[in-house]
């Protein structure tokens, strides 16, 4: 049985291995954005890219331009509107999707529904046209949507792939460790909470029972650890006081997620992350659980694993809320013209 608390190490200067999958090509669509600029930096610092290809509907040329004068192996390319969005996506073996508006103060996810939906539908219908084989990472929220979303649009053109298709929750995983980490005097870097559900306040559920190396909290204290986690967007979303949502921390988990995804391509053994995919592990079409991965996406899906009973009642209240978000983003494909 492989180790569910395998931990991929995040470094971007991690040395090359001889696969071919060192030539890989990573799209990056709203790559001018608060998190796509990020991403796209730690995309361009790592040996794993030898090709970045920006996309954007505005500013992408000057992006480009500026990330290519850095020393590094990854060849950098701009690409702006929607008429050079095919060239973008050719040849793209993975395709990571930030793009979409951020929160703001008092929206929750949902109220990013009707403007990111759209987004990602015209990007995921290009990607089914362009890059049919690619492995396809969205950030855009909400996430317990537009996964829907993206999956219905590839099933219309016959090009769907579930082992494939990943919504990208790492944040909440990022987030589980370092508050586990503060409250415990442990290094961060050595903690490692599985993070099931969804992708938005009460489906986020951290597994803290399964956290490596051991931790216990006191009731009122877990109660506590688990909301911050679940609200954790919201706690920066208000920080930033109407300047954003979570960017630098979600460049960070985005490139962590690629990377892990690039590794397990390239060949390497054990690569575990939690993903918002289709799943059989529920009564919900899509949930999160820790994922085993391989050279074509999703090898082994490795489940909720033992849950303790407050974590068994998370996950019994989250289900409802996760089946209307994956309905919402059904019925969005359906009643497309």
């Amino acid at each position: 049985m492989f180790s569910r608390v395998a931990r991929p190490a995040f470094n971007i200067t991690r040395s090359l291995s001889t696969s071919s999958q060192n030539n890989a090509k990573v799209a990056v669509l709203g790559a001018a954005g608060g998190i796509g600029q990020p991403l796209s930096l730690l995309l361009k610092n790592s040996p794993l890219v030898s090709q970045l290809s920006l996309y954007d509907i505005a500013h992408t040329p000057g992006v480009a331009a500026d990330l290519s004068h850095i020393e590094t192996r990854a060849h950098v390319t701009g690409h702006i509107g929607p008429d050079q969005l095919g060239d973008a996506l050719k040849g793209t073996d993975i395709v990571v999707i930030p793009a979409g508006v951020p929160r703001k103060p008092g929206m929750t996810r949902d109220d990013l529904f009707n403007t990111n939906a759209t987004i990602v539908a015209i990007l995921a219908d290009a990607c089914a046209r362009h890059c049919p084989e690619a492995m396809i990472c969205v950030i855009a929220n909400p996430v317990n949507s537009t996964i829907p979303i993206t999956s219905e649009v590839l099933k219309k053109h016959g090009v769907y792939n579930p082992n494939r298709v990943f919504g990208v929750t790492t944040l909440d995983i990022v987030r589980a460790n370092t508050f586990v980490a503060e409250l415990k005097g442990l290094d961060p870097a050595r903690v490692n909470v599985p993070v099931v559900g969804g992708h938005a306040g009460k489906t986020i559920i951290p597994l803290i029972s399964q956290c490596t190396p051991k931790v216990e909290f006191p009731e009122d204290k877990l109660a506590a650890l688990t909301g911050r986690i679940q609200e954790a967007g919201t706690e920066v979303v208000k920080a930033k006081a109407g300047a954003g949502s979570a960017t630098l921390s979600m460049a960070y988990a985005g490139a962590r997620f690629t990377f892990s995804l690039l590794d397990a391509m390239n060949g390497k053994e054990g690569v575990v992350e939690c993903s918002f995919v289709r799943s059989e592990e529920t009564e919900c079409k899509y949930f999160s659980t820790p994922l085993l991965l391989g050279k074509n996406g999703i090898e082994k899906n490795l489940g909720l694993g033992k849950l303790s009973a407050f974590e068994e009642k998370l996950v019994a209240d989250a289900i409802a809320e996760l089946k209307g978000s994956i309905k919402k983003g059904e019925d969005f494909v359906q009643n497309m013209k």
